[in-house]
């Protein structure tokens, strides 16, 4: 078969490789989950990944529902979601840098008693979905891939936000097991310390981005 579901097998392969360049820079998105890696190890990170691609699936969905369209033509309410998400960002940064400096166990996956999967993958979650580029993303990226002749645009719509959701998962989980692994090895003494440090100001960097960008 040369198609995929609704889509031309040439389409989706063009389609891979220009989600392949986005993930490749780096947003809050990846920053939360190799920050989660960094302080708290891979499970911790898998789950804030988890949260993402649930945040995905909700910015797919109000796409295909044309909600999208409505927030982006609205500046007001684009700017309140951009500060919102900023504001949330630079609030993890500070909260970072006046944590402990070393949260994690001895053991590379294990999840210290700071934090807990549900709350990794929630804030993974509110970081997704307090996103504005996201919001960009699914208005402009995602229809630059529907064939109209072909018709079932939904469904079209569809394959595409599940590909892309699927992608970032693989990544964001092949990301959190490697960091996770090598975080786990640098967990002491000054190694942590800088670690610590790096990731909160890695947060607090996007949120200011974010911000005045």
């Amino acid at each position: 078969m040369n198609e995929f579901g609704y889509l031309p097998a040439g389409t989706l392969v063009g389609y891979l490789g220009m989600i392949t360049l986005f993930m490749l820079t780096p947003g809050p998105d990846m920053l939360y989950v190799l920050a989660n890696a960094v302080r708290y190890g891979a499970r911790a990170s898998i789950a804030a990944a988890i949260g993402v691609a649930v945040g995905e699936i909700v910015h797919v969905a109000i796409a295909i529902a044309g909600l999208s369209v409505v927030i982006a033509n609205s500046p007001a309410l684009y700017a309140t979601i951009r500060y919102a998400g900023a504001a949330y960002l630079i609030g993890l940064g500070l909260l970072a840098l006046r944590g402990p400096g070393n949260p994690r166990t001895t053991q590379p996956d294990a999840v210290p008693s700071t934090v807990g999967l549900g709350q990794a993958a929630g804030r993974g979650l509110l970081t997704n979905l307090l996103n504005p580029k996201m919001i960009l993303f699914t208005i402009a990226f995602l229809p630059q891939f529907v064939d109209l002749s072909r018709g079932h645009v939904t469904a079209q719509l569809l394959v595409l936000g599940a590909v892309f959701v699927a992608v970032q998962l693989t990544v964001d989980i092949a990301l959190a097991l490697v960091t996770g692994r090598l975080a786990g090895r640098l967990a002491t003494g000054r190694s942590a310390r800088l670690l610590h440090r790096i990731s909160a100001m890695a947060f607090l960097g996007i949120g200011i981005h974010l911000a005045i960008g």
